[in-house]
This record gives structure tokens, C-alpha cells and sequence, in this order.
């Protein structure tokens, strides 16, 4: 495989990463909004699933993000009587988001992001290599 065909996938995969972190951000500046009225939702989690996708110009397999999805996980209940969204009992839903596990996700992307710069980088090195043997 060329150099060329291994930036273009890792990039690509750089763009995935970045959008998978952009949405666990996203559900942390959320996890503590309160809906507003009785009846309504909290703010609802969301997942990133990835796919891979054929780039027919380039002949190469890329990762892209497939669907941003809700997660259907329970919401949480807190008591808080006083609340302008508390039902008759006085709990207040919560947003189904757990800190621990965008934690969790962020540190996983941030890995994969950075694996896949390494590849971006070691590349780059081997085109430098390269191009200093071929000056000699």
C-alpha cells in the first residue's frame, strides 16, 4: 500500500475521532440540564457508531462516523420538590448520561486519535527518509 493511501485512511480516521469527541462533549456540558417543565425529557445521551466507506478515487476502505444515535438507557430521577419540572411525587428526571463512562469513551477516542496520528507521523517520516536517500 502506498504512503498516500495510509494518510488518507488515518486521517480520516483523525476526522471520526474528533467528531466521537465532539458529541462526549456534548454530553458532559449536558449531563446536569433539567428539563424545564413537568412532562418533559431531560437531556438525552447520544452514541457515535462508525462505519467504513469505500473511496473509490483513492481505492481505499476510510472510517467515517455512520449515525449519531440517542441512548435509550433509563433517565435518572432525583427528589427535588421545589424543582418547576418535579411530577406530583417531586422527582425531577435527570439525563441518562454517567460521567464515568464519557470518561471512559473520551479516553478511548483520544487513544485511537493519537494512534492514529502516530501512523500519520511515522509515515511522513519514512517519506523524509525517502527523499534523503534518493539527495545522496
Amino acid at each position: 500500500m502506498d504512503i498516500s493511501k495510509i494518510m488518507k485512511i488515518s486521517s480520516s480516521a483523525l476526522k471520526a475521532q474528533t467528531d466521537r469527541m465532539r458529541v462526549i462533549a456534548e454530553n458532559v456540558a449536558n449531563s446536569n440540564s433539567l428539563p424545564d417543565k413537568p412532562g418533559e425529557q431531560p437531556y438525552r445521551r447520544k452514541t457515535v457508531t462508525f462505519k467504513n466507506e469505500l473511496d473509490r478515487e483513492n481505492g481505499v476502505r476510510k472510517v467515517a462516523v455512520d449515525r449519531v444515535r440517542e441512548d435509550t438507557s433509563p433517565f435518572g430521577r432525583r427528589y427535588e420538590p421545589g424543582h418547576p419540572a418535579a411530577d406530583d411525587e417531586g422527582y425531577v428526571l435527570t439525563p441518562n448520561v454517567k460521567g464515568m463512562v464519557e470518561m471512559m469513551d473520551m479516553r478511548r477516542a483520544q487513544r485511537s486519535y493519537e494512534a492514529n496520528l502516530g501512523v500519520i507521523r511515522t509515515s511522513r517520516g519514512m517519506v523524509l527518509n525517502l527523499i534523503g536517500l534518493l539527495d545522496e
